[in-house]
Order: structure tokens, then C-alpha cells, then sequence
């Protein structure tokens, strides 16, 4: 699914800045996994909230491992990793960050992020349901609107392999509207009951 825009899921963001990056700062290094990034709006969104939560040398630990199947396009690892985005995406940015990460594109009505925010995200295709890790030992994964579009059983074995894949004490965060499914749910706290974040027991 490509369409989304920057900081389209403030609440589950602010989750993010209050419960996850306060332990993850305490690793050597930051590792998160936005599993189904679309073009992404998404993974550069939760670095610029690392950045803004982040001491200097603290944020140079960071890395952000975006997948996608990119089925149609072909183009997200291109878009990801030149950073630029059309006015559309950018528009619900707060202000103040907006002015601090963006600056206008060339290209009318497109805006560029920061450097610093594009060199720590990565992009990669990947298949979700081949079952297979790309990083072990995640602090963070992330995966919004694809686990919708999965049958329960597949559903399932995606989120036993996140849980596999996440270092102790990891977080998962998923769409609002997709609860934990019971035969999972013995897998995971979730760390408030207003979002969909979870942390691996």
C-alpha cells in the first residue's frame, strides 16, 4: 500500500517517544524495523522523533531497516533514500519540525528531508510472508497496513516471527484498528491500552 504521509499515526508516535525510546537508548545500538514502509513517510517520521529525543552521538546508534514489496512501483528504495516528498505527504507536519527537517525541492511543490534523517533509514523488498527475518534482535519493529491484508493464519506466523526477531524486551507496534490475536497475545504486554504497542515478555 503506497499512499500514507509523515506523522500520520501521532498517537502511536508519541507511545514511541514516551515508552520505547527511553529504553532503547540504554543499548549500544538502536535497531528498528518499519516492516511495510510504503515510500517512506513512516520510517523517516519515527527517525525524526529518535532525532528529537536523541542526544547527538546517541542518534548516530540509530538504524532503520524500511521493507516493503513494492510490487507496483519499484521506486520506494529510489524515493527513500533521496528524501523527497511531495507537499501532499509533508503537510501534517508540525510546524516547527517541518521547518527543522525540510527544506524546498527543485522540483515544485516537493520538499527534501535532512540529511541527517535520510542516512539512517535503509531500504530493502521483502516478503512478509516468506517468513524471514531482515534484522534479529530489533528494538523496534513496526508494521502498519499489511498485517490487515494477511489471512488469520498467516497473521499469525508473521507476528511469532516479529516476536523472534526482536532483542528481550522489544517493542511491536501495529495498526490502531488491528488487535493482538489471542493465539499471540501470550507473546507480548501491551504497554498501553491506548495504542497498539506491545513489548515482548
Amino acid at each position: 500500500m503506497a499512499f500514507t504521509y509523515f506523522f500520520r499515526d501521532l498517537a502511536t508516535l508519541n507511545a514511541i517517544k514516551e515508552h520505547v525510546i527511553p529504553e532503547l537508548r540504554k543499548h549500544k545500538y538502536m535497531n528498528v524495523w518499519d516492516a511495510g514502509c510504503a515510500m517512506g513517510p513512516e520510517p523517516h517520521s519515527l527517525a525524526i522523533i529518535f532525532k528529537e529525543n536523541l542526544g547527538y552521538y546517541e542518534f548516530k546508534r540509530l538504524k532503520i531497516y524500511a521493507t516493503d514489496l513494492d510490487e507496483e512501483s519499484h521506486e520506494f528504495g529510489k524515493i527513500i533514500a533521496e528524501g523527497i516528498y511531495p507537499e501532499e505527504s509533508v503537510k501534517r507536519i508540525p510546524g516547527e519540525i517541518f521547518a527543522k527537517y525540510f527544506s524546498p525541492n527543485n522540483k515544485p511543490g516537493h520538499f527534501k528531508i535532512a540529511d541527517e534523517i535520510i542516512q539512517c533509514v535503509s531500504f530493502q523488498k521483502h516478503d512478509l510472508r516468506t517468513l524471514e527475518s531482515i534484522w534479529d534482535n530489533s528494538g523496534l519493529i513496526v508494521c502498519k497496513n499489511v498485517l490487515l491484508h494477511l489471512q488469520e493464519s498467516e497473521r499469525i506466523d508473521v507476528i511469532k516471527m516479529f516476536h523472534k526477531s526482536l532483542a528481550p524486551g522489544g517493542f511491536l507496534a501495529t495498526e490502531q484498528t488491528q488487535k493482538m490475536p489471542g493465539r499471540t497475545a501470550y507473546l507480548f504486554r501491551q504497554v498501553t491500552p491506548k495504542v497498539q504497542l506491545f513489548q515482548k515478555v
